[in-house]
């Protein structure tokens, strides 16, 4: 059984903002729709405070609140963990809002581009008429998966088969990859360091992990 997930190494992060541009071009976002966000956080106590940059979005939880709450059953779950929204389904409620403890959603009531009325060559490219009025948000670039994994090609090692937010990364912060596969960049990452989930105790089985240090014995 295959169940994607994403990595996000605290120690390599330095909050460029690479994933979160790299994004909203590859999805066609509008204005104020940020699908992959990077927060700026100051931790410690004075004089030692640190930065910390945690990126951020849908956490393609294996128990998801979003899906448990939509009254028309628009949010799903795909058999490989990426947790969807079927546009034709969804009436714009916003529950799934309400119940994603991860600030995940977004909903677009009108048409708008970054310049005004004329779209941009890549928001008239992947414009979709049917995010209008519904919710939307994070796929894990769920298109490119599926284009890729037809070809034969591995997410999380070939790029033409991995999210638009993992193959910007400057400081390889971000990893993907099959969390069921103890081989897949992902579990390996997992497998040489110390990491958490968001809001575990909320209980939804993230599918997204942050490391925060090496294990001893891997160290150095």
């Amino acid at each position: 059984m295959t169940r994607y997930v994403m990595v996000a190494d605290l120690q390599r992060c330095v909050g460029c903002q690479t994933c979160t541009a790299a994004c909203k071009s590859a999805n066609a976002t509008l204005p104020g729709v940020q699908w992959r966000r990077v927060m700026d956080i100051e931790v410690g106590e004075y004089p030692d405070v640190q930065r910390v940059y945690l990126p951020t979005g849908c956490q393609h939880c294996a128990d998801a609140p979003c899906e448990t709450v939509c009254p028309t059953k628009a949010t799903y779950t795909r058999d490989d963990g990426i947790v969807m929204v079927n546009y034709d389904r969804c009436i714009g409620c916003g529950y799934c809002a309400v119940a994603c403890p991860y600030d995940a959603r977004y909903k677009v009531d009108e048409k708008n581009f970054a310049y005004g009325e004329e779209p941009m060559p890549h928001e008239e490219q992947r414009f979709n008429e049917k995010m209008i009025g519904v919710m939307q948000k994070c796929t894990f670039c769920a298109d490119v998966i599926d284009a890729g994994t037809a070809k034969g090609l591995t997410p999380g090692v070939d790029p033409e088969a991995t999210p638009a937010c993992v193959n910007s990364c400057i400081s390889g912060a971000l990893i993907f990859g099959d969390g069921e596969d103890p081989d897949s960049p992902a579990s390996q990452a997992l497998e040489k360091s110390e990491s958490f989930r968001m809001h575990e105790d909320a209980e939804t089985d993230s599918g997204f992990y942050y490391i925060w240090s090496n294990n001893p014995e891997d160290a150095g």
